[in-house]
């Protein structure tokens, strides 16, 4: 009995930390304590002075055996928001210098803001070297490093531009447009695409909309998916390359993460634990843009609200891979999710309970990036400032303003620090160039411990298009000890177009089911090329041990839907009606529904041309944007937006929805209050606004449609308005 206790208590406060070895796939296990902080007094009423980086180093709490560094602080930084490290560890980071200067947002817009190389160049772990890399830029918000090229989106502007230094003073001489998309995003700058990922499957995707990348021969090709997750800002892979996506605006810290969103979104009951949307400040946090009912008695946050920047940590040099961190820039705290993976569903908790991973009583600690190093550590990027909430939340009438200027947070500009969290029985590495190496000399990369050199080997090796190297990469691919590695080479000898059906064949045999179920996926061509014999052997797998593989299947099969794919699906379905995500993922497979967009355009078939028109694109809008709050089918989402559908301000006057929609709304509605206000999308275009109305009127509520010469002709009659609206004011 006492040796069960032992164990059972022992049970709750290790981490079983398990590694793979760099052509070896056993698991070197060694047990960590892992003892949340106890925590310290609440600081109700916040200070919002500015300390220097040792000072807020001291307000921060970890686990015991963690601690947290500083990499980098102001002046070498100002405004930092996305950090990324191309293979050389050259570490590049995104300045946001006009970003709320003041609390009205005065010239955000202007071309002062740049993209910063940072060096290490005495290996200390610090970075003691500063060059500006690109300066004159507009909000800079996509980053990604290829090769010696960095891949540059900015605000507003939709191109995708490659930099490159070529003379060796980390200075950029070289600018080539890549993705040239002549149409401006007028949305708010925290609605637009953000947070670019190469992904395993050698796609590059965005945080936000239904639209992929591949680079291939020096050009970007674009492809598009049919219901992918809406993200905002931050996007992150597991080590087989799913993506966890997050949503500030819908109050969503993790989602999109059940399966690849090739194959649709997809969200479950029970996918995170009940409390797990629940937040756990050390701090009072009185700048919510939620207002009090997303406040405790004791003035914390009290549900995530502003989460971004979110990562799977895939080092080897902390006692905790695969775990995902989220961090919460208004709660001033960063949450570590166990992500688990239970008959065919991931789930998703709060490691510590009641309790974050780190949390501060700093009030201008602002996380809003996280990244896994070449050091095999984990690092954050700190805005450090005192608004957080973009302008369009802060204006006249919205809750936060009278708090900003009260507390004043609109004076704490211009500073920014970068933060690594180390483990005290574990040492960084140092880390490795991989730039000049050859296409031989990256293979071995390709199974190493940290994930952060298995995806960079991988994109070398295509981006080199070696050829030469592909006797090797098969070999590997049927040979190698490594699970991890055997995974890398395939999906490398993708991405070099070198996928035939042996390796397949070879690969759907394989032991580990990381590798069978990318096997699968990588069969998905020659199936709808009608090739026999890999529908045959994925066909073989339907009764395979591993609930992962039938359910691979059955996503796979559902890219072709052939009466043979239907009956596998059906028969692998009926097979596992006890569980949930077979049952659900094959009963939709098998409806012959057409996509949403075709949908509409038969629904509304006897329209006239333009009102066909801005209801297909007023549903591609309100989906962009407005779905966060209000829901994919608008019937909202608790207590952040009332439901559209049947609502009196959206069928009645046409003058009513509009003013809505331009200037946005505050205040209770119907007698209920909601976290915070709707924003006014008066910066969008004509064309834009009236195909929004246009969709939330004619398909959501059968009332006629507000088409865009109508819309100007509202636009004149209500004039000029920088605040929101209330419903007292909107039936004046």
């Amino acid at each position: 009995m006492k040796t069960n206790h032992f164990l059972a208590s022992i049970a709750l406060i290790v981490l079983i930390a398990c590694f793979f070895s760099c052509g070896n796939d056993k698991a070197h296990i060694k047990l960590y304590t892992d003892v949340i902080y106890e925590k310290p007094p609440l600081v109700k009423i916040p200070k919002v002075d500015f300390l220097s980086p040792e000072e807020s180093l001291k307000t921060m709490y970890l686990p015991e055996g963690y601690s947290i560094e500083l990499v980098a602080s102001e002046p070498m930084i100002n405004e930092p928001v996305v950090m990324e490290w191309d293979a050389n560890g050259k570490l590049y980071v995104a300045e946001m210098l006009t970003y709320m200067q003041d609390v009205d947002a005065t010239d955000e817009n202007e071309p002062w803001s740049r993209i910063s190389v940072l060096e290490d160049t005495n290996g200390d772990g610090k970075m003691d070297k500063s060059t500006i890399f690109i300066d004159s830029l507009i909000l800079p918000r996509i980053i990604m490093p290829l090769d010696d090229r960095l891949l540059v989106g900015e605000t507003f502007n939709r191109h995708i531009w490659s930099y490159r230094d070529t003379n060796g003073d980390n200075v950029a001489d070289e600018k080539i447009k890549l993705l040239d998309i002549p149409k401006r995003d007028n949305g708010n700058l925290e609605h637009q695409t953000a947070s670019i990922l190469w992904n395993i499957d050698n796609y590059m995707y965005l945080s936000k909309g239904s639209v992929r990348y591949r680079f291939t021969h020096n050009k970007i090709e674009t492809d598009t998916m049919l219901d992918a997750p809406d993200g905002q800002w931050g996007l992150t892979q597991d080590e087989t390359g799913q993506m966890y996506y997050s949503s500030a605006g819908g109050e969503n810290p993790a989602l999109g993460f059940q399966r690849h969103p090739t194959y649709g979104n997809l969200e479950l009951e029970g996918q995170k634990e009940k409390s797990f949307d629940s937040v756990w400040p050390i701090i009072g946090t009185p700048d919510v843009q939620g207002g009090f009912k997303r406040l405790r008695e004791d003035g914390t946050l009290n549900h995530f609200t502003a989460s971004c920047g979110q990562a799977i940590f895939l080092g080897d040099k902390l006692p905790m891979y695969g775990d995902l961190f989220i961090p919460e820039p208004v709660g001033r705290l960063i949450r570590r999710a166990k992500v688990e993976r239970i008959n065919g569903k991931t789930v998703l908790t709060n490691k510590y309970g009641d309790t974050e991973f780190l949390a501060s009583t700093d009030a201008n600690f602002r996380p809003v990036d996280m990244k896994t190093g070449p050091d095999g550590c984990l690092y954050v990027v700190d805005m450090y400032r005192g608004i957080i909430q973009e302008g369009n939340w802060t204006r006249k009438g919205s809750f936060l303003r009278p708090v900003i200027e009260k507390m004043g947070l609109d004076k704490n500009i211009g500073k920014g620090r970068i933060y690594r969290i180390v483990h005290n029985e574990m040492q960084p590495s140092k880390p490795v160039k991989l730039l000049d190496k050859s296409s031989e000399e990256l293979l071995p990369y390709l199974s190493h411990a940290n994930g952060w050199y298995r995806i960079n080997a991988q994109k070398l090796i295509i981006l080199k298009e070696d050829t030469s190297i592909l006797p090797k990469l098969k070999k590997m691919v049927t040979s190698n000890d490594n699970a991890i590695g055997r995974l890398h080479a395939l999906w490398t000898l993708e991405g070099l177009d070198a996928i035939g059906e042996e390796i397949i064949l070879k690969s759907l045999k394989d032991k580990d089911p990381r590798v069978k179920q990318a096997a699968i996926r990588l069969g998905e061509p020659l199936l709808k090329q009608d090739n026999k014999t890999i529908f045959k052997a994925i066909t073989d797998l339907k009764n395979d041990s591993n609930i992962e593989i039938p359910l691979q299947l059955v996503n796979s099969f559902s890219t072709y839907k052939t009466a043979e794919t239907k009956a596998v699906i059906k028969e692998v379905t009926e097979k596992h009606t006890n569980n949930e995500v077979i049952t659900l993922v094959g009963t939709e497979a098998l409806k012959d529904t057409p996509p949403v967009l075709e949908q509409l355009k038969k629904k509304h078939i006897l329209q006239n041309s333009k009102v066909k028109r801005a209801i297909i694109e007023g549903y591609k809008n309100y989906q962009s944007i407005c779905a966060a709050c209000h829901g994919k089918d608008g019937k909202g989402i608790g207590d952040l937006a009332p439901s559209l559908i049947g609502s009196p301000r959206i069928k009645g006057d046409q003058q009513i929805v509009a003013k809505i929609l331009l200037n946005g709304l505050t205040g209770p509605i119907d007698g209920k209050e909601y976290s915070g206000v709707m924003v006014g999308m008066k910066h969008q275009d004509d064309e834009w606004l009236a195909s929004v109305l246009t969709y939330i009127r004619t398909e959501l509520n059968d009332a006629p449609p507000i088409l865009e010469w109508r819309l100007k002709n509202i636009k004149n009659r209500i004039g000029e308005r920088d605040s929101y609206w209330t419903m007292e004011e909107l039936y004046q």
